[in-house]
């Protein structure tokens, strides 16, 4: 399968810099055995990018590609033009990659406080900006920044972890499947907050199962498939096309 024709793309949005360019990237856990196969993707200034497809499909991957977690063997990654491939995970946050992973992402012992600040570890300057930044878009945080995260439920820590990686004020902030495991009702606070995020500034990539939902609130999103970027587009057009409708989304990609 091959990608649309540039013309998918938002005209206004490719005047933008790029804040990442993934270029033909190929990566992988185990040698020789790669997730990713020549996997492409760009995220312009400001834009919110969703990434769906199949299971096994290399999502979570790119972001931990992206973020130094993975091995890359072909291909480069850039951050505003500046090469950032395969470097370790304190240099990307101090150039401006903040990660949210899909679990293990709080710390329980420490306070919610706390947990904020251990995101400011590498620049402590600034800490009361940063967590009036964040309780801002997090106005439940405000009040109990002394309860320890163990104490929250799942749609709590999710909030929790996505202020840590805001604390250092990113340029791209990597959001891996933050609606997994919580209720409908707690699903749809998650991508609310999201898309506040990136209302805020700060270009995001999520990938997300929950495709539909996914799609209707990016501003663009791709397809990935076998560790491939199958399809590109704004989010409107891949819900309605019929090969993605078909293949990955079947009845999500309808209308109620």
């Amino acid at each position: 399968m091959t990608n649309p024709s540039p013309a998918a793309y938002d005209v206004a949005t490719t005047t933008r810099p790029a804040v990442v360019e993934v270029k033909t990237v190929t990566a992988g856990y185990l040698p020789g055995v790669n997730i990713l196969n020549a996997c492409s993707l760009t995220a312009y200034d400001g834009e919110l990018i969703g990434i769906i497809g199949p299971n096994g499909a290399g999502k979570s991957t790119l972001l931990k590609s992206i973020f130094g977690q993975v091995k890359v063997r072909e291909g480069e990654i850039l951050l505003r033009g500046e090469n950032i491939t395969n470097l370790k995970a304190n240099k990307l946050v101090s150039k401006g990659v903040g990660f949210v992973p899909q679990t293990n992402n709080v710390f329980p012992t420490l306070t919610i406080q706390e947990n904020l600040e251990m995101g400011m570890f590498q620049k402590p300057k600034g800490l009361a900006d940063r967590l009036e930044f964040v309780t801002e878009i997090f106005p439940e945080l405000r009040k109990r920044l002394q309860q320890r995260a163990g104490s929250l439920s799942g749609g709590e820590r999710q909030m929790v972890a996505m202020s840590r990686a805001l604390m250092m004020g990113p340029h791209v902030l990597l959001l891996d499947e933050p609606s997994a495991g919580l209720s409908p009702v707690r699903q749809d606070e998650a991508f609310l907050r999201v898309k506040e995020i990136n209302k805020a500034g700060v270009t995001t990539i999520m990938v997300e199962q929950n495709a539909r939902r996914c799609l209707q609130i990016c501003d663009r999103g791709y397809v990935l498939d076998q560790g491939r970027d199958a399809y590109t587009g704004t989010g409107r057009e891949l819900l309605n096309d019929p090969k993605v409708i078909g293949l990955y989304l079947g009845t999500l990609g309808q209308d109620d």
